[in-house]
Order: structure tokens, then sequence, then C-alpha cells
């Protein structure tokens, strides 16, 4: 079972981000923060969830949640700031858009920037161990693939309705055979490395 909180009685906003490493597309991140006594034996990690489950408990998070958002930081700003830096201002971006102010933020991960005065506590595979960073998990996670099936539409070559922008076979084969769309980080290796032999 997932810590409920870090610290008892302290209005907890959990952060994650959703898409750092894709080729295509923007990142995603979610500000989570959910009520007192609030448990769900479902919820994990997002990545060690089916995303049937993922998309159940997405209704669930957003119908139980005290406040929730979501956030994106473009192809193009990712190729401007850097992925580490477009993860960290997707996730302010979601801070902000909170209706209800936290008393901290729990951030997954290692590597933060203070957002307005609020403390923040970082934590390693924290997806895996706070409740509501694991739900802000699986809203970013749930929201920028539900975006990516859109952009699956306009550019239907890439398979983003599986692949979700990931750096698959399928999808490096597409770029070599089609080229890079408005939507490829240009920052990213977008060509897959010879093997060496």
């Amino acid at each position: 079972m997932l810590s409920p909180y870090l610290i008892q009685g302290r209005i907890e906003a959990g952060c994650d981000e959703a898409g750092r490493g894709c080729l295509a597309g923007p990142v995603c991140a979610a500000a989570v923060i959910l009520p007192p006594g609030f448990s769900h034996p479902l919820i994990n990690d997002s990545k060690q969830l089916t995303e049937h489950r993922r998309d159940l408990l997405r209704a669930v998070i957003e119908a139980e949640a005290v406040a929730w958002a979501v956030a994106m930081v473009s192809p193009e700003e990712i190729d401007s700031i850097n992925i580490l830096n477009a993860s960290i201002l997707a996730m302010h971006r979601a801070l902000d858009r909170l209706s209800i102010r936290p008393q901290a933020i729990l951030v997954d991960g290692n590597r933060f920037k203070p957002y307005h005065d609020i403390p923040h506590t970082t934590i390693v595979k924290g997806d895996g161990k706070m409740m509501s960073i694991a739900a802000a998990s699986i809203l970013a996670k749930t929201h920028r693939d539900e975006y990516m099936k859109q952009l699956a539409a306009r550019f239907p070559a890439y398979g983003w309705d599986k692949n979700k922008g990931y750096p698959t076979a399928e999808h490096y084969a597409a770029i070599e055979a089609h080229g890079v769309t408005p939507v490829h980080r240009r920052s990213f290796t977008l060509f897959k490395p010879l093997s060496l032999f």
C-alpha cells in the first residue's frame, strides 16, 4: 500500500510527468491533491498498470481528488530549454492550475526547481511510494496518451496510437520512410543509430 502523505495533516500536492523519453509530442505533467484518508488498492506507478486500469483509475482520481490539474510543454519548448527543464516547467504549469494552493509539493524523481515559496521534496521512485505522486503519474500518462492518439489521427504513419511517440522500431522506421513531423523533438536523436559490428 502506498503512503497517503509524507507529513500528516498537511495539504500535499503530488507531481509527476509522462513522455520524457519520447521522440514526438509534448511532455505532460499532473499535480494532484488527494483528500485526507484517501486510499485505493489499485493505485500504483502508472508504468505498472495496464492501459485499461489506468483509464479506470483516472476517473476515480479526477472524481475524488480535492484538486487536480494537467499541463503540457510543447516539442518546440522542449527543444529550446531541454527535456529536464521542460519536465519541471510542465509540473509548474500543472501546479499553477490547481484550484487549491498546496502547503507542500511531492515530486517524483530527484530534480525540481522551487515553486514560489512552497517547500518541495523529491522522492526517487516516488510514484511507487506515495499515493499522490502515483495518482499524478496516472493522470499525466492517460492525458498524454489521449493527446497522442489525437496526433496519430493527423499523422497516421508513425503508430502513435500504439507507441505514444516513444522510440520503438516501428517509430524509427516511419521516420526513415516519411521524415520528421512538426511535433517531433528536433533536439532528440530521431534516426536510429546504426549498429556497429
